[in-house]
């Protein structure tokens, strides 16, 4: 994703949360949607904290075995992700951060990420290892080639030299 897009979602998502919060609260009050914002603050940080533990647990049990915690990796971020938006204040930030701190949609989310963001990235850095796309004779980008058929150079003095 391009950083103009980027700095542009980033920017959208105060404004979109403003412009919740107003009607809301002339429809509530004021009193009640403040603490309606830091009831679901309070609620997501004891969520995104529950998960974490469990995260991180998951993540030291598998370390222990020697496999990889790539999930486990991912779900940290996007944890770390729910709980910035979670302390937050505004609807839309809380809604965010609940998406990303509920197993249930988390797991879709880090799918699609892995598949779409991950991968493609890592590709590109290990030249096609990570999805088996690999080179078996050269050098990938390697564009100074040699051709060595004999038939391809003619000797100094011969017509087509």
């Amino acid at each position: 994703m391009q950083t103009r897009w980027v700095i542009a979602l980033l920017l959208a998502i105060p404004l979109a949360d403003t412009l919740l919060l107003l009607p809301v609260a002339s429809t509530i009050g004021f009193v009640p949607t403040v603490l309606l914002v830091v009831l679901t603050g309070l609620l997501g940080m004891l969520l995104v904290r529950a998960e974490g533990r469990h995260t991180l647990s998951k993540l030291q049990r598998k370390t222990a075995t020697g496999e990889l915690p790539t999930n486990e990796l991912l779900d940290g971020g996007l944890l770390i992700a729910a709980g910035a938006f979670l302390l937050t204040p505004g609807i839309v930030t809380d809604v965010l951060g609940f998406t990303l701190a509920l197993p249930f949609t988390r797991y879709p989310i880090r799918g699609v990420l892995k598949r779409y963001v991950v991968r493609p990235y890592l590709d590109k850095q290990t030249g096609g290892f990570v999805s088996g796309n690999v080179w078996v004779g050269g050098f990938p980008g390697d564009d100074d080639v040699v051709n060595l058929d004999p038939e391809e150079y003619g000797r100094p003095g011969d017509d087509n030299s």
